[in-house]
């Protein structure tokens, strides 16, 4: 049986396992959920079932399964091997299954990519940013940096013709430097980055000193938005802001955390136990097994169905009244705690930010949707953005180092903004 809506599951073919041990991952602990001496792989019986009831479950015909961990890439290539061939015996005529695959990129080699570009996997590379604030937060199993061995990943992966997008997490360190990171991705070329908040809640309340603040965040987030649209509309995409800009334009948001309700995103362990989500794998969020229940059965049973309006209707009242509500509805539910004194408790963590960032992208992004009604391209608006603002940056390209800043700090440039600013 298969359902009206697209939904997706996140795949984990080894648990929980990973070659890293990043100080704000969350999944880690799930070894928690089994026993001792696990054997922490998807058998050949479990993938056969899951493969079979993906498709089946799928209204078609092109089906999009994605792998995750942990670390992916620890199954092996012979894995996704068999992967590849189960999705052929099982895919109708006419269809076609297309896979992604999230990883840290430390594990990849030339035979690696060379199957993925073979078999056109797109990848997501894990990277946060310059080699300091990444290997701050990823260090390996015995303490050591990642990030060259992430960035030789990269490597690989375009040698083969495979162009990944990046996931990069906005951690108390990386929300610290918005240009230096983002600036980091320009100069390597990448084409497509995700910015991921770090919210990690500590027992007794409150969040851990990795954790992104909502101010950070906001400042991040906007800081980075104006040298966007700017300089880079045509150069990278930042999922951030064009799935906001698939909002504002009437369309669908791609993302759960930006929709109204939720629960299309099931998580599947190594041993074919489902949940509700990624962030809700606990016994109270298990579905069940997709040996013994089909995905089509579970993604729309009552409990799922209630775990997905859930994020509508618990909405505070704050958000129904929020004139950017409709870009968060409410953010992502695992987040819908407040350290506020005041206010509704199940106000989101994060709200703070998201006010301030979507306030500030709204009349841009009305503008990039009014040319895009017009047929006209979206990235006109850097040139509307050069003309009003000629002025302003003409005051910027004359000014000396050791002259005033034109900000205002009453600091000489060269000790301000020089080194930040784009003339």
């Amino acid at each position: 049986m298969s359902v009206s809506e697209s939904f997706v599951v996140m795949a984990k073919p080894v648990g929980p396992i990973c070659n890293l041990e990043c100080g704000y991952c969350y999944y880690l602990a799930k070894t928690g959920l089994f026993p001792r001496g696990e054997h922490f792989r998807m058998s050949s019986e479990v993938l056969e079932s899951y493969i079979s009831s993906f498709i089946a479950a799928s209204p078609g015909p092109t089906v999009h399964f994605g792998w995750h961990g942990g670390e992916p890439t620890l199954a092996g290539i012979e894995f996704y091997r068999q992967v590849v061939e189960a999705q052929k015996r099982h895919q109708p005529a006419g269809w076609r299954c297309l896979n992604n695959i999230q990883t840290n990129g430390t594990l990849l080699d030339e035979q690696w990519c060379s199957f993925l570009a073979e078999q056109h996997f797109a990848v997501g590379l894990s990277i946060d940013g310059p080699a300091s604030m990444h290997d701050a937060s990823r260090p390996d199993r015995h303490g050591r940096p990642t990030h060259e061995r992430a960035m030789r990943g990269l490597r690989l992966l375009r040698a083969a013709g495979i162009e990944p997008d990046v996931l990069c997490t906005l951690n108390a360190l990386t929300a610290a430097h918005p240009r230096e990171v983002y600036r980091f991705f320009l100069d390597q070329n990448v084409q497509w980055v995700q910015f991921l908040p770090v919210v990690e809640r500590v027992p007794g309340g409150g969040v851990s000193e990795r954790s992104v603040t909502p101010e950070a965040m906001g400042e991040f987030l906007c800081t980075v938005f104006d040298e966007w649209v700017r300089y880079d509309l045509e150069r990278i995409g930042v999922q951030n802001f064009l799935e906001c800009f698939l909002v504002v334009s009437g369309k669908p948001a791609n993302l759960c955390v930006m929709s109204k309700t939720c629960g299309q995103v099931l998580a599947m362990e190594h041993d074919g136990s489902v949940y509700s989500c990624d962030h809700f794998v606990d016994p109270a969020h298990r579905l069940g097994q997709v040996t013994s229940h089909g995905l089509a059965d579970l993604v729309t049973s009552p409990r799922q169905v209630a775990f997905g309006k859930a994020k509508h209707d618990a909405l505070p009242d704050r958000c129904r009244e929020c004139p950017v509500g409709f870009l968060c509805h409410g953010g992502c539910p695992k987040d819908r705690f407040s350290n506020r004194a005041e206010g509704d408790a199940s106000l989101n963590y994060l709200c703070d930010g998201y006010q301030r960032f979507y306030s500030h992208i709204l009349p841009y992004l009305a503008r990039m949707a009014s040319l895009a009604r017009q047929g006209r391209p979206i990235f006109e608006i850097t040139a509307e953005l050069e003309a009003a603002e000629h002025e302003d940056r003409v005051r910027w390209q004359v000014t000396g180092r050791n002259d005033p800043c034109p900000c205002g700090s009453s600091r000489k440039y060269k000790q301000c903004c020089l080194l930040t600013r784009r003339r």
